[in-house]
């Protein structure tokens, strides 16, 4: 086995026992996909792995054959094992995308009766939309109507009380830890019943 030539790292990701006669790889096509699957550009993989940029731009284009040395700094930097390079997921559905959102990072939306912080925004298309809200509502009288959208939604009560309003349930009281997940199409409003504002977390399912 040579350092250049990776396609002998085919029989290591196919290692069960089995005569890894496996067809060839593009993997270039395979890092340009796991880097768009994570919303990255080229200089914010190339960054990540310790790499030029025009040499994760020439690996991607099969314009050159990387080390070994090279394929570990890439898939350290993608979060990976070396083997994943060469083994395309079974299922769509494996991005290995993440985003960390610090505290008070989260992007602000302020209504009449919420301050929303939405987090993880810089994942696109994302499944679940998670923010934390600030409940600024004392009364039901300050929502115009029912709130409702489609999906399922979870709550987790961070800090305060609330009262959970729902179309089809009595008044829930809720305190910390406690949490809800319930149908979205159902109309339903978050008050405040403590002295402060309470602030919750939101997760929303995106279809």
């Amino acid at each position: 086995m040579t350092e250049r030539d990776p396609k002998t790292l085919i029989r290591i990701a196919r290692a069960s026992g089995e005569d890894a006669s496996a067809e060839p790889l593009d993997l270039g096509s395979r890092v340009r996909e796991l880097r768009k699957a994570r919303d990255w550009t080229l200089e914010q993989a190339a960054t990540q792995a310790g790499l030029a940029r025009s040499t994760l731009s020439k690996i991607e284009n099969g314009q050159m054959s990387p080390t070994y040395e090279a394929l570990k700094k890439l898939a350290t930097g993608l979060g990976i094992s070396v083997p994943q390079l060469f083994t395309p997921p079974q299922r769509d559905q494996i991005t290995g995308r993440m985003a960390v959102t610090r505290d008070n990072e989260g992007a602000a939306h302020a209504t009449a009766t919420y301050e929303h912080d939405l987090l993880a925004e810089t994942l696109t298309r994302k499944k679940m939309l998670p923010y934390r809200a600030r409940v600024r509502a004392r009364s039901i009288d300050e929502f115009d109507g029912w709130v409702r959208h489609d999906g399922e939604e979870f709550l987790y009560v961070l800090t305060g009380v609330i009262r959970l309003y729902t179309e089809f349930y009595e008044p829930v009281e809720m305190r910390r830890g406690d949490s809800a997940y319930y149908d979205a199409t159902m109309g339903h409003n978050v008050v405040s019943v403590s002295q402060d504002d309470a602030t919750i977390l939101w997760v929303t399912s995106l279809g």
